[in-house]
């Protein structure tokens, strides 16, 4: 049997260990706001309540966590202006951009194959329903 070697002896990481730090990076990434917020910056910087109307469901509060994660991880860069009432925008770093095509590539996934995943919950569903029944 073949055993995956320990990757990080080598300066590599592995998801797989339950002590890899790249653990947390998948937890960031598996968050469907943090999906969506940075499908949404893909095309280009916007400010924070165009990112609210985009973003249809989440709370300003949610939003807030969300884009404070994204930027303490490096995905997003927020830019302040000094006006009366404060302007501030929002844009993907390289980084960002980066894995906003395997967001975005997941998204379209999603949209595309929402009727798949769907009739087959119905069929699962049916199936433990008629498992139930007595004889």
């Amino acid at each position: 049997m073949y055993t995956v070697p320990d990757l990080r002896e080598h300066g590599g990481a592995d998801a797989f260990l339950r002590n890899c730090s790249s653990r947390a990076v998948l937890d960031l990434l598996t968050n469907k706001w943090v999906c969506l917020v940075i499908g949404a910056l893909r095309p280009g910087t916007m400010r924070f309540g165009e990112l609210r109307r985009r973003l249809d469901g989440i709370t300003q509060k949610m939003l807030t966590q969300t884009l404070r994660e994204l930027e303490r991880a490096g995905l997003v860069h927020r830019d302040l202006y000094p006006s009366v009432p404060p302007k501030v925008e929002y844009s993907l770093t390289p980084l960002g951009q980066n894995v906003g095509v395997l967001m975005d590539a997941i998204r379209v996934w999603a949209e595309d194959h929402i009727d798949d995943i769907r009739n087959a919950q119905l069929a699962y569903d049916a199936r433990a329903n008629e498992e139930l029944q007595p004889v």
